[in-house]
């Protein structure tokens, strides 16, 4: 297998001849490997919120005050603090070191973090410093997966196929809602195969166990990949610094966070909130809701190829204008409309008419954001804009959304994000035409 640094970094997305049956089989090797790592990730992450009301009781008991700041604490921190902090660390590490290098080190710390939290000792056994290491393996997996979009964004984008890269780009959400869906349905056979009691005292150690194996499988697969960064762009003075980034390219990276803060924010709404929103707002029982929001789930990530293959041919940006426009349109109708819904079958039809409005970004989010950044500052770029919009906008869609509710002004949610889809039109007006960069490259 050849190098893919010179061919990923200098050829043209739309000219140029096609790409040969063995080059093709070794770009396709490479989005299978480098997004597997990225399902392996995300599934990891998730497990942690889908199993947390079987462990908490062994590690955050409710007579120990400091145990209860620890978990309030440790939500915060992992959620919060650190996917900024990871953007900006693995996005230095891949423009530095390389993306391949940011890609395994991300993984493995996914790994070891899931690892340590299969096999910490309980409250019970160790006292306080049972929580105090449930939060180090959570900062660590913070850490991780802030890491991980940036570097798998800008490695997808530069090994992508010529006239393809957005078909290939969606692959990114693919295996990030993957995890997603992974992670529910290892969780409902082990509710089929163990009681209640067997999982809050042992079984819900083994997904934690599970996560960790498939990280290895992700590392073995991510370590065949090719580099795809060049050593002239590692070496630059300014690769992967913040200075460099500010200096040239502070009006891309505030372009990406303009649109980033308004995707973020409607990703988390039509996905981790709409479970909680049918049942306080609609009154849908819990089993329902949970069954509504997994075929949700199923058919956005099947979405994906669509909306980014769509893209290849009306143009990213057209992609982006269509997300922000029809957010706009249409964010108000079907929030009102979800919030009296009765029939499980309509709130589906509802939840998957945005979904596909939120496709039109997700497909292309990660090409996007790479096509506005040069390569030695790419995956800095990309992560840290990421990272930071997901941390405000993204991370707090809940907090917000439940806030305004218990203060008597639900309806005031729904037209915040309007305002922040209508902002993301606007930012999306800026983009170029065609791709800045990842044409001709050097």
């Amino acid at each position: 297998m050849t190098d893919l640094s010179s061919s990923a970094s200098t050829a043209s997305p739309d000219i140029g001849p096609p790409p040969t049956p063995e080059e093709t089989r070794k770009r396709v090797f490479a989005i299978v490997a480098a997004s597997s790592g990225n399902l392996v990730e995300w599934f990891d992450f998730y497990i942690y919120a889908f199993c947390a009301i079987y462990f908490a009781p062994s590690f955050f008991p409710k007579a120990d005050p400091t145990a209860q700041l620890l978990n309030t604490a440790g939500v915060f921190a992992a959620g919060f603090l650190m996917r900024p902090i990871g953007g900006w660390l693995f996005g230095r590490i891949a423009d530095r070191n390389g993306r391949k290098n940011s890609m395994v080190i991300s993984v493995i710390m996914m790994c070891c973090g899931s690892l340590l939290i299969a096999a910490l000792p309980t409250y019970a056994t160790i006292g306080n410093l049972a929580p105090a290491l449930l939060l180090l393996a959570r900062l660590l997996q913070g850490l991780s997966v802030g890491g991980e979009y940036g570097t798998t964004a800008t490695y997808m984008s530069e090994v992508a196929l010529k006239g393809r890269r957005g078909f290939f780009s969606s692959f990114q959400y693919v295996t990030l809602i993957g995890g997603q869906l992974l992670a529910v349905l290892v969780v409902v056979v082990l509710q089929q195969l163990l009681d209640e009691a067997e999982l809050k005292a042992w079984g819900w150690r083994i997904p934690f166990v599970i996560g960790a194996i498939t990280a290895v499988v992700a590392l073995l697969l991510r370590r065949t990949l090719h580099e795809t960064s060049t050593a002239a762009t590692r070496n630059s003075k300014e690769a992967g610094t913040i200075a460099g980034l500010f200096r040239h390219h502070k009006a891309a990276f505030f372009t990406v966070l303009g649109y980033t803060a308004g995707g973020s924010l409607i990703f988390y709404t039509f996905t981790t909130y709409m479970q909680k929103y049918l049942v306080n707002s609609a009154g849908m029982s819990i089993k329902t809701a949970s069954y509504v929001m997994t075929g949700c789930l199923f058919l956005y990530m099947c979405m994906q190829p669509i909306f980014g293959a769509l893209s290849d041919r009306i143009g990213r940006r057209s992609n982006m204008l269509l997300f922000g426009a029809l957010g706009t349109l249409f964010t108000v109708p079907i929030l009102t409309a979800l919030g009296s819904v009765s029939s499980p079958e309509l709130a589906f039809v509802l939840i998957g008419a945005a979904l596909a409005i939120v496709s039109f970004y997700t497909s292309v989010s990660g090409i996007v954001k790479a096509e506005m950044f040069p390569p030695e500052v790419r995956a800095l770029g990309v992560g840290l804009a990421y990272a930071v919009a997901n941390a405000i906008f993204g991370g707090s869609a809940e907090y917000v959304a439940l806030a305004l509710k218990s203060a008597g002004h639900e309806s005031a949610f729904y037209w915040y994000v309007t305002v922040m889809m209508a902002i993301a039109f606007l930012v999306a007006l800026r983009l170029p035409r065609q791709a800045r960069y990842l044409h001709h490259e050097h």
